[in-house]
């Protein structure tokens, strides 16, 4: 067995408590998705009492995604100086603090502000988890670990989507915030209580008495202690936004902006706009929920169904495939179907591509980059793409305000999938040429 404490992680089984971490982060990334689609499930209810018009709301709905995109940038390079336990502790902080306020605010500005709150840390804990993730996964499952903690995302939103539901026929919107603040301020406390540091982090960095708590979290693995720290590579001493902009990192960089800004604005137009659209068909808020938890159904499965076939196939042309899809679906979903079913179906189907894509994307950045920037390279791209998470939603609205109608819009806002498939394309080249990654 090495005493290279990685080497022991990456050529060993995984055992019971790297399980553990990665169940938790998947978790991590469920409240995240609960907790970004709190105000679509709200949002309806929002409208009706504020008397908020649609461009007002699109950017209602957009305010977390510009939080999340700052902090994703911010937090995520705060990942790789200070460690991915503070990182998530200090993010779940944020997003109680946001969830939680959010339930008493009686504005649109201060609703505004806790929103953004929350979102600076939703942002902070993706890139924080995904490099957990891949930290303690082993080589052979790293890959399918990233798709399986992306999945948590539309599960979040599922489970988040029938609570909601129930609540909403039940009480106000302001109760769903309620419910999310409690439980985001659970996971605080069990995450301080339980989640470790990451090995790889600590083996880089060398905080103080980093020795005794590699050995400490090498037990609770089940391996054998390391008598020294390992020698550090050059590579492994550099790390941060510097890095990546080097020629070797600078055009992977930019090609997985693109993507990910373009992709992820197709994706929140459909999750963002889905409560608003069902409501002005004529239908309760109760069933635009319904109609929501649905398009995240389609999400999960999706994802998991990605993940498998992306264990047996090349990556990158498998990402482009679904990609095109995805604009073919959202499309469809423009063409608005009048009865629930098929609302309901329609909007499984587009979740399927928009959110394969997605958990896609977050499986080729963590093969792109190399582990001492990859908290760094993460933020960064879903940082800046995530401006077109922002966009998403805003655009949409101010379309529908201009008098464009839902299949106009739709066709519109699917066109980032294709400008995103272009994108991914372009960078297998890069990535041959550096020889970055050759599993793509």
């Amino acid at each position: 067995m090495s005493t290279n404490p990685k080497q022991q992680i990456d050529q060993s089984e995984i055992k019971g408590f790297q399980l553990f971490v990665i169940l938790m982060c998947i978790l991590l990334n469920a409240l995240d998705g609960f907790d970004v689609l709190a105000i679509s499930f709200a949002s309806p209810g929002i409208a009706s009492d504020w008397n908020v018009s649609r461009g007002a709301l699109g950017i209602v709905l957009s305010m977390e995604l510009v939080g999340m995109a700052i902090g994703s940038i911010s937090l995520g390079n705060l990942a790789d100086r200070l460690g991915r336990r503070p990182t998530i502790l200090l993010c779940l902080s944020l997003m109680t603090i946001g969830m939680g306020a959010c339930a008493f605010v009686n504005s649109l500005n201060y609703l505004l502000v806790f929103r953004f709150l929350t979102g600076l840390g939703v942002g902070g804990m993706l890139a924080s988890t995904n490099a957990l993730v891949a930290e303690f996964a082993n080589a052979k499952y790293r890959n399918l670990a990233v798709i399986l903690m992306a999945t948590g995302y539309p599960i979040g939103a599922i489970v988040g989507g029938y609570i909601s539901t129930e609540l909403l026929a039940l009480y106000n919107w302001k109760v769903i915030f309620v419910f999310g603040g409690a439980v985001t301020g659970s996971f605080l406390v069990i995450c301080w209580l339980l989640l470790p540091e990451s090995i790889d982090f600590l083996a880089s960095r060398r905080p103080q008495n980093a020795l005794q708590r590699i050995n400490k979290i090498l037990q609770r693995i089940g391996h054998n202690p390391i008598a020294s720290l390992p020698k550090l590579e050059n590579q492994q001493a550099s790390s941060g936004f510097s890095t990546l902009i080097t020629n070797n990192l600078r055009a992977v960089t930019g090609l997985l902006v693109i993507a990910y800004f373009a992709q992820i604005m197709t994706f929140y137009y459909i999750l963002k706009w889905i409560p608003k659209i069902v409501v002005d068909m004529g239908y309760e808020p109760t069933s635009a929920g319904t109609v929501l938890v649905w398009a995240n159904v389609g999400g999960a499965v999706g994802s998991l169904i990605f993940g498998v076939i992306a264990s047996r196939l090349k990556l990158r042309p498998l990402l482009i495939a679904i990609m095109l899809c995805a604009f073919v679906m959202v499309s469809v979903f423009g063409l608005g179907p009048q009865t629930l079913l098929q609302l309901s179906v329609v909007s499984a189907a587009t979740g399927f591509f928009t959110n394969s894509a997605v958990v896609g994307l977050y499986a080729l950045m963590a093969q792109s980059f190399p582990a001492e920037v990859r908290a760094s390279g993460t933020g960064v791209v879903i940082g800046i793409g995530r401006g077109g998470a922002a966009l998403g939603p805003i655009v949409a609205g101010y379309l529908f305000q201009s008098g464009y109608g839902l299949f106009d819009v739709s066709v519109a806002m699917g066109f980032g999938a294709v400008v995103a498939a272009i994108a991914i394309f372009s960078l297998g080249p890069v990535l041959k040429k550096y020889q970055l990654s050759s599993q793509v």
